[in-house]
């Protein structure tokens, strides 16, 4: 089995899930295609991630794939200077914890419509910055993610214990 950025990317929605739904309404909600998204969740299933009947995720072999692995299976690679939406250390919620100096370039994934410059990295998946005009707590989640693959220590640390509060919630 060899985990794609979609794979993550799929995880990070199914996180959120509280209800299984069918493939293709999540698939939409999230911009993929319903088999797509039906082949994210076969892989995260045979890596032990996701439960296969409820599709659960397993929720301590996720916090350790998302902290130990995604930073080093998908690093994010800074790109040139460009307009679009902003992630890990410059989105909610981190950036309301770590002091950014004005005219300092942060990430955000490339989008034309997107509200401010900073130096480009990939998302997960082509769809994240339009999906996250849409869907706040699915957002969030993608920004943590890319603290992981992004950030200096403080911020990786941050995104870690902000994660573990979602990946857990009381």
């Amino acid at each position: 089995m060899i985990a794609k950025s979609l794979d993550v990317y799929a995880l990070a929605k199914l996180v959120l899930e509280t209800e299984k739904r069918s493939f293709g309404v999540v698939a939409k909600e999230i911009g993929m295609s319903a088999s797509e998204f039906h082949a994210a969740v076969q892989r995260l299933t045979q890596a032990g991630l996701v439960e296969q009947e409820s599709r659960k995720v397993r929720r301590k072999p996720v916090e350790e794939f998302l902290f130990h692995g995604v930073p080093y299976a998908f690093p994010a690679r800074q790109g040139p200077p460009t307009r679009g939406v902003p992630t890990s250390h410059m989105a909610a919620p981190i950036n309301a914890l770590v002091a950014v100096s004005s005219g300092t370039l942060g990430p955000v994934w490339p989008d034309a419509g997107g509200k401010i410059c900073g130096y480009a990295i990939e998302p997960l998946h082509p769809s994240a910055p339009m999906v996250a005009k849409t869907d706040p707590a699915f957002y969030e989640i993608l920004a943590l993610i890319d603290g992981l693959r992004d950030g200096r220590m403080r911020e990786r640390q941050l995104a870690r214990e902000e994660l573990h509060r979602r990946i857990f919630p009381a």
